[in-house]
């Protein structure tokens, strides 16, 4: 028996950003997600929230990201 292939999804929220560290907390205020600090990767400029799936991506991988 195979494992299941993960499903591709797109990102439900995706901001540009100049930091290589952001934080994220869900922007729902009371109905957020603890606030999480994350480091964008140098080789992808992409990091996603493991809470909410928000993508964040550095202005310097926007193009390629897309």
């Amino acid at each position: 028996m195979t494992a299941p292939k993960p499903l591709a999804h797109d990102a439900p929220e995706t901001e540009i950003v100049t930091a290589m560290r952001v934080a994220c907390d869900g922007g729902e205020g009371a109905l957020g997600h603890p606030r999480v600090w994350l480091s964008v990767s140098h080789e992808t400029g992409v990091v996603e929230c493991p809470y909410c799936d928000k993508r964040f991506i550095h202005a310097d991988f926007a193009d390629d990201a897309a």
